[in-house]
């Protein structure tokens, strides 16, 4: 039996599922880290909000941290919503006997419903009692503002408001930026020098449980042994697989999923599972006769793909051998960027259409997509821009995006007759490896 990281979380419970102790334990699982909590409050709310809260005696709170400091100590630690000044105190008291040195602070004091999880009293004793502590205090703007009692209105005003939070005798602050205009920038300093982290805004939803599963997810990375720099970079990364795999559980605004990297690895395995058999069953039907000149590639991207590397394809192309085809490597993400780019373009418009593979173009082959009734649409290699032949890759984006434009639609078949230099082609398109190798049997057996 092998002995795991563990994780705590002193927390809130959240019914809905997306905050709170129920948030922290997927975090740390998705982790690979053992997760152990402690309730210290539990809330009444759902996907529209928070309706209540009932806040435990402290003297519970207290046994339960007792019990498990007896047993084990935990690697790390966060706290999220402690609810009122006896919990807090409670809370660290306990910590500061146990000697807990990786002590990550999440300050919740407003929910984004506007309700009241940290009494004013509670704030202060937060302050006085638990910063003190901390190894990092993870504030949003408005808790920023609370703690430090100052008014962030521009950049510059997330430094002042930093340094009066260290005046408690927290290590470290960093001020989340989800709530600011533009770019989410988080900012994070030590007493020393002052960081921006930059990231991506991804979607427009306000989503919920976003500082609960930050805030855990740099818990877990020091329990894995990290420092604190590389626990929190990485927990921003954790942060955009939670995001985009948001999910919306109920009426009201929707959830981070914790989860979201597992099930995302999940699918990978799957995907290249599924198109290893396809391709098996594409060289047992010999399609050699409809590979092209320049060889032929198929991509597949993942339901959420946004980049190459969430595309599988074959490095070194699927090459004709009589009339058999021949594989150099396995299946990979990342493998063609070329075909990648047609998938991505297709799934701009339409995020069902994920599998795509090219085929030789003659007018038979043409005729037999016209037969099956495939939905078609064609571009002209002489309108292509002179920046987009000179900028490798973005060939082929480019004539998909104008094929799509041009029929309103993402079609069965995109398909051009070539141009100085370049080879006439077919493009099949479909929702999956399994229906794009269900239309390629049906182009090569009508042709045979």
């Amino acid at each position: 039996m092998k002995t795991v990281p563990t994780a705590l979380t002193i927390a809130g419970s959240d019914p809905s599922g997306g905050a709170g102790i129920q948030a922290d334990l997927k975090t740390f699982a998705a982790l690979n880290v053992f997760a152990q909590s402690v309730i210290a409050s539990i809330t009444v709310q759902n996907t529209s909000g928070v309706k209540g809260a009932f806040h435990l005696p402290v003297d519970t709170v207290e046994e339960q941290l007792g019990a498990l400091m007896e047993d084990n100590k935990p690697l790390a630690v966060k706290t999220g919503m402690l609810g009122n000044e006896a919990i807090v105190e409670g809370v660290a008291r306990r910590l500061k006997r146990a000697k807990i040195k990786k002590l990550v602070v999440d300050p919740v004091i407003r929910s984004s419903s506007g309700k009241t999880l940290l009494s004013k009293k509670g704030v202060q004793a937060l302050k006085e009692k638990l910063l003190p502590l901390a190894l990092v205090v993870t504030p949003n703007i408005k808790e920023a503002e609370i703690l430090s009692g100052i008014k962030i209105g521009k950049p510059g005003d997330r430094l002042k408001a930093a340094r009066a939070i260290l005046k408690t005798g927290v290590k470290s602050v960093l001020i989340t930026g989800g709530h600011l205009k533009g770019k989410p920038e988080d900012f994070f300093y030590d007493g020393d020098c002052p960081l921006l982290l930059e990231s991506e805004r991804l979607g427009d939803a306000d989503l919920h449980g976003t500082g609960c599963v930050l805030s855990a997810a740099i818990a877990g990375g020091l329990a894995k042994g990290k420092p604190l720099a590389s626990a929190v970079t990485d927990a921003k990364k954790f942060m955009e697989y939670s995001i985009l795999g948001g999910v919306l559980s109920g009426k009201g605004q929707g959830s981070v999923e914790p989860l979201a990297a597992l099930y995302q690895n999940a699918e990978r395995w799957d995907l290249f599972q599924r198109v290893s058999r396809a391709v098996e069953i594409l060289k047992d039907e010999k399609i050699g006769h409809l590979i092209p000149e320049v060889q032929s590639n198929l991509g597949v991207g993942l339901k959420d793909a946004r980049t190459h590397q969430d595309v599988m394809g074959f490095h070194g192309r699927i090459v004709k051998h009589g009339e058999n085809i021949v594989t150099l490597s396995p299946p990979m993400f990342g493998g063609s960027k070329h075909v990648a780019n047609i998938v991505l373009t297709a799934m701009r418009y339409n995020p069902e259409k994920r599998a795509v593979m090219n085929i030789k173009y003659t007018p038979e082959l043409l005729k037999i997509c016209q037969r099956l009734k495939f939905k078609m649409a064609t571009f002209d290699r002489a309108d292509e821009p002179k920046k987009v032949r000179t900028k490798e890759g973005s060939s082929l984006e480019w004539g998909t995006d104008t094929a799509i434009k041009g029929c309103g639609f993402v079609p069965d078949i995109i398909y051009d007759i070539g141009g100085f230099g370049k080879e006439e082609m077919i493009r099949v398109i479909a929702d999956d490896i399994e229906s794009l190798v269900d239309k390629i049997l049906k182009i090569h057996r009508l042709c045979k």
